[in-house]
C-alpha cells in the first residue's frame, strides 16, 4: 500500500455530543433533574475515526460539518487533537451540525438529537474512494455506490449495522455482506436480521455470508468466526462499572480492525476489542473515550488479576514500545479523576 494511502477509511454522520451522566433516573414530563456529571466532544462517526487514529492507523473521514461552533469545535479536535485527515469532508455553509444529548444510566443511554440530513451525500464526499486498506461502514438498507467501489479496488469493509425503526429488518440488507470482509452487529441486531434466537445460532447463519462474522453481547462479550482461518472464538467482557456506553461499539470496531491489521489470531482480536471497548465505558462517551495504545498499555501495567494476566498475556507482545502521549478525554465536569 502507497504511503500517502489511509489505512482507514469512513464516512456517515458527525454529531456533536454532550454527555449528561450521573442520573438518578429518567425525567419526566414537568420535572428538573440536577445530574452529578457532563462531557462533550464529537460523535457518530468521529467515534470510529478517533478509536482508529489513537491505535496509529491513517484515518480519512469523509464527512459534513455545520459552518457554526460545533462543526469548528468538532474539526479542531478531529485534526488538530487526533490527526484524522479531513481532506474528503466539506463545511457546508447555512447547515447546523447536528448536536445530540446523551442521558446516560448504567450500561445505557437515552438520546435526543437535533439536526437536519447533510447537503451532501456519502457518495458525493468519497467519490472516487482512495485505495484505502479497510473501511469501516454502517450498512443502510439503501446500499451506497461508494462501497462497491472501494471493494473493487481491493478495500476489505467492516460493517456494522443500527437498530432498525420499522422493525422490519429487512434480509435485503444482508445481501451487501458480499461486499464486506466482515460484519460485526450486536446480539439484538443478528438475531433479527437472522430470525434466529441466540447469537451463536446468528453467528452460525451469518458466517455463511461473510468471511468474517463477529456478534457483540455487552456485558456478556462477543463471539466471532472467520471462515479464512478456520477459527472460532467466545470470550467475556471486563467486568467494569459503566460510566457511559455511548460509543463502545464503534471503539469495538476500530480495535477489531486494528488488531486484524497486525494479523492477530481471533481469539486475540476479540479480547483485544472487547478490553478496549470496556476501557471506553469508564470514561464519558463518544469519540474521546476510546482509550488507544496509551489507554490499553496503562491497564496492561496496572493489571493484577493472574486470570486477566493469563488471558492478555498477548499483549505483552503486541503493545509498541512506545504507547504515545496520553489520550485527551472529553472535557468533563467535575473534571474526572486522572488514571
Amino acid at each position: 500500500m502507497d504511503a500517502d494511502q489511509p489505512q482507514v477509511l469512513l464516512t456517515g454522520l458527525l454529531f456533536y455530543d454532550l454527555v449528561l451522566t450521573g442520573l438518578g433516573g429518567q425525567p419526566t414530563p414537568g420535572e428538573e433533574i440536577w445530574t452529578a456529571g457532563m462531557g462533550c466532544g464529537p460523535g457518530g462517526i468521529a467515534n470510529l475515526a478517533v478509536a482508529a487514529s489513537r491505535f496509529g492507523l491513517s484515518t480519512c473521514l469523509a464527512t459534513v460539518f455545520g459552518d457554526d461552533f460545533y462543526g469548528a469545535y468538532c474539526q479542531e479536535v478531529l485534526a488538530g487533537q487526533e490527526g484524522v485527515d479531513l481532506s474528503l469532508s466539506r463545511v457546508a455553509e447555512g447547515w447546523h451540525t447536528p448536536v445530540t444529548v446523551a442521558l446516560a444510566q448504567g450500561d445505557d443511554r437515552a438520546l435526543i438529537t437535533h439536526g437536519q440530513e447533510p447537503p451532501y451525500s456519502q457518495d458525493a464526499l468519497v467519490g472516487d474512494p482512495p485505495e484505502a486498506c479497510t473501511a469501516l461502514v454502517h450498512l443502510e438498507a439503501e446500499p451506497r455506490a461508494w462501497l462497491a467501489k472501494a471493494a473493487a479496488n481491493g478495500t476489505r469493509i467492516y460493517a456494522d449495522v443500527g437498530w432498525d425503526p420499522t422493525r422490519q429488518w429487512s434480509t435485503d440488507l444482508l445481501e451487501q455482506l458480499a461486499l464486506c470482509h466482515a460484519f460485526l452487529p450486536n446480539e439484538s441486531e443478528a438475531m433479527a436480521y437472522t430470525r434466529t434466537d441466540s447469537a451463536v445460532a446468528a453467528l452460525g447463519t451469518l458466517c455463511e455470508l461473510v468471511p468474517v462474522a463477529v456478534v457483540t453481547r455487552g456485558a456478556d462479550g462477543a463471539v466471532a468466526v472467520d471462515q479464512t482461518t478456520g477459527e472460532y472464538a467466545d470470550v467475556p467482557a471486563l467486568d467494569v462499572d459503566v460510566l457511559d456506553a455511548t460509543g463502545a461499539g464503534d471503539v469495538f470496531g476500530a480495535s477489531f480492525v486494528a488488531a486484524s491489521l497486525g494479523g492477530w489470531p481471533l481469539e486475540e482480536r476479540l479480547r483485544f476489542a472487547v478490553l478496549a471497548a470496556g476501557l471506553s465505558v469508564q470514561h464519558h462517551g463518544g469519540a474521546p473515550a476510546a482509550p488507544g495504545w496509551y489507554g490499553v498499555d496503562r491497564w496492561w501495567r496496572s493489571l493484577t488479576d493472574p486470570e486477566l494476566k493469563r488471558a492478555y498475556g498477548f499483549l505483552a507482545e503486541r503493545l509498541p514500545a512506545d504507547p504515545g502521549p496520553p489520550v485527551r478525554y472529553a472535557p468533563v465536569t467535575p473534571p474526572a479523576p486522572r488514571r
